[in-house]
């Protein structure tokens, strides 16, 4: 199996970043233009107490040099000084007023670019994961997919969304603080700035070190989900052979783990908020020293004082936030590979000069020799399917009869040098994948149903059509019947992966779900096991009298099944063993009359019989 840990080249990290974030940039910039003028907005209101105290209250003389006291007429607000406190309190408020806007621009922004980035995120993913090959698909669990696609896109999307755009606003902040604190007092703001590496550093040193605790918790949140999930889904299960206690000291094994590890997570995080506060008052504390005594020496005014303390504060914050990035961004690189390792996947692709075609022909397959990873499955397969007729396969398991129908469908391709599979004289490889599959009716032994209601789940295939039609084709597959005895009827919801229908049902509503579809070429993939003996031959007859034109091709383990198709093919070890009519293959001695032989019970014997006066009575 490929592996699923990629590690892509930072450049290309870069573009699958950039590839979904275009669309949206503008909220972006946006954003970031509404968060760097908050901060303007943020950084007066210091200036005002500053002004208030030192030129207003104190009757200092303004500093020319000062470019926020140039903007204000200070010798008018001095005249009054209830008049002057007043204004210093409304322009406080339209400041706050001005941030409040540009805080809301910000966070509208950043939504509108935030849910349209991770919307192209999903919108991609699912659209190519719907074009991978089916190959790729078994290949991977669909857990780890839906895993990637939900939360790795959502620790992409915290990261770009919010962690980038703090980045960007906090060394804005930084940057203007820094330059209105040297502004202010050089020996403070040179201590202030000494602060800064050390309380960077150790957030990130702790944030690396509770990212793996993060990880360990989301593991363990993750085996208890897959118990739960697999005791609900498997209730049925666990009632019938009582193991309701084996499963309840189960989930408490993995539910106390997954508690022990928050818990740990819970002391490493009290730890780190100690002392990021600590080193945070430390630096406060530091900075009203040795303010403080420039005061006092008459090297810094009172209010230039107050303000450089609240600037010094504004800083602590966006700082240790610092350490946070630096740990989702490793955490952001993982989950960026997990997704572009599904991105970088091959989709399927059709030759060059495909085209559509109609299937209604014959089928050749003309020495076909197919195999998974290096293990033969078909080997030199050759035969004829007439159009309009039905052919039956029968082998036993491995022999490659679904491998047949996977190819038919083209959910794998013959390679060269692998023989040829025609349908009409055309080599299917030069037909359009989808017009192929829209023109081949497949009902698989196991069917998946949605959970829907019945009537949406027969539709699915054709939609446009109504409820006439589709009771029609549940009339043909023997399950109109049983469906009408549901207290809702066709509105009857299907439980998850069609739970509340049994096995013959789930199969018989597959089967109405195929003949909507009208395909010129039907195939039933051993998709009658379920149903008993007395339903199976009553759907061979409705299907019989239905499917007028179209190839139909039966895979099937019981014989009664096949015996009245056109040719039964018979296979062992992938090759070609005997071909020919029920009446050929029982006259001479071979795999087909051993099985005959041993399946044929008086009880079997004597239903055919019946059908068959049937079939002639209404003749």
């Amino acid at each position: 199996m490929e592996t699923t840990q990629l590690k892509l080249p930072r450049r290309e990290k870069a573009s699958l970043i950039w590839r979904f974030l275009r669309p949206v940039v503008g909220f972006f910039i946006a954003a970031l233009v509404s968060a760097c003028l908050s901060m303007v907005f943020h950084a007066m209101t210091p200036q005002i107490i500053k002004v208030t105290v030192d030129n207003i209250l104190g009757q200092k003389a303004p500093d020319t040099t000062d470019w926020f006291t140039r903007l204000l007429p200070l010798d008018l607000l001095r005249q009054d000084l209830s008049r002057s406190l007043l204004w210093a309190a409304l322009a406080v408020l339209a400041v706050a007023l001005l941030r409040g806007v540009c805080s809301f621009g910000q966070r509208y922004y950043l939504g509108r670019g935030s849910e349209g980035f991770v919307k192209g995120i999903r919108d991609g993913l699912y659209g190519h994961i719907q074009h991978l090959s089916f190959a790729w698909h078994k290949a991977h669990s669909t857990g780890d997919m839906i895993q990637r696609c939900t939360s790795d896109v959502d620790v992409i999307r915290s990261f770009v969304c919010n962690q980038l755009v703090e980045v960007v606003r906090t060394v804005f902040l930084i940057i203007l603080y820094l330059t209105i604190m040297f502004s202010m007092n050089v020996k403070l703001s040179l201590i202030s700035l000494a602060f800064i590496p050390i309380v960077g550093l150790s957030s990130g040193v702790f944030y690396r070190r509770i990212s793996k605790r993060f990880q360990a918790a989301d593991e363990a949140e993750g085996d208890l989900t897959t118990c739960a999930q697999e005791n609900l889904t498997g209730v049925r299960v666990v009632r019938a052979f009582g193991r309701e206690r084996f499963e309840l000291d189960r989930f408490n094994e993995k539910n106390q783990r997954f508690s022990m590890l928050w818990i740990q997570l819970g002391k490493l995080l009290s730890v780190y908020w100690a002392s990021g506060t600590f080193l945070t008052c430390l630096q406060v504390m530091v900075i009203i020293l040795a303010g403080t005594v420039e005061t006092v020496r008459g090297e810094m005014t009172l209010g230039a004082f107050l303000a450089f303390v609240t600037y010094n504060e504004s800083l602590a914050w966006p700082v240790r936030s610092l350490g946070r990035v630096l740990s989702d961004m490793s955490k952001a690189g993982v989950s960026l590979d997990r997704v572009g390792y599904i991105l970088r996947a091959p989709e399927e692709e059709d030759r060059p000069e495909a085209v559509d075609a109609s299937c209604a022909g014959d089928i050749v397959f003309d020495h076909v020799t197919f195999g998974y990873e290096g293990q033969e499955v078909l080997k030199d397969l050759s035969f004829t399917i007439p159009k309009g007729s039905t052919f039956a396969i029968l082998g036993g398991t491995g022999s490659g009869k679904s491998t047949l129908v996977h190819l038919l469908d083209r959910l794998y391709d013959l390679g060269e040098g692998q023989g040829t599979i025609t349908i009409g004289g055309r080599d299917i490889r030069t037909i359009n994948r989808d017009c192929l599959r829209r023109q081949i009716g497949l009902v698989l032994q196991e069917p998946f149903l949605f959970s829907k209601t019945i009537q949406e789940n027969i539709a699915a295939t054709r939609p446009e059509a109504g409820e006439e039609a589709v009771r029609f084709a549940a009339g043909v597959a023997c399950v109109d019947e049983a469906i009408t005895e549901f207290p809702l009827g066709y509105d009857t919801v299907i439980g998850e992966r069609g739970v509340t229908l049994s096995g013959g049902q789930k199969q018989r509503v597959a089967i109405a779900r195929m003949l909507m579809q009208q395909a010129p070429v039907v195939i039933f993939d051993d998709s009658l096991s379920a149903v008993d003996a007395e339903t199976d031959a009553k759907i061979r007859a409705a299907l019989h009298e239905n499917l007028h034109d179209a190839t139909v091709i039966l895979i099937s383990h019981r014989v009664t099944t096949l015996m009245k198709a056109d040719q039964i093919l018979v296979l062992q070890d992938g090759r070609r063993v005997d071909l020919g009519t029920h009446a050929e293959l029982i006259s001479r001695p071979g795999i087909y009359r051993d099985i005959y032989d041993i399946q044929m019970s008086s009880d079997d014997r004597k239903q055919l019989e019946e059908e068959e006066a049937m079939t002639h009575g209404s003749h």
